[in-house]
């Protein structure tokens, strides 16, 4: 179960939505977070790898150790 809070202006623009299309405000949260869901994951591991102290490597490199040379 999840409960959240919305400022005011994004409470009665899901409201609109909801009573204009028949839907619930749920339905509409749902389909949002589902949509999102794995770019937010995506962008969140992106700077937790950029961020830590692992190896990284060039393209060149990259290409030369899976023997993809052009």
């Amino acid at each position: 179960m999840l409960a959240i809070r919305l400022p005011e202006d994004i409470e009665k623009r899901l409201k609109a939505l909801a009573d204009k299309t028949g839907r619930t405000k749920t339905f509409y949260a749902k389909e949002a977070i589902l949509e999102h869901l794995g770019e937010m994951e995506d962008k969140y591991l992106a700077i937790e790898r950029l961020e830590s102290s692992g190896k990284r490597w060039t393209l060149d490199e990259l290409e030369a150790e899976l023997d993809l040379e052009r």
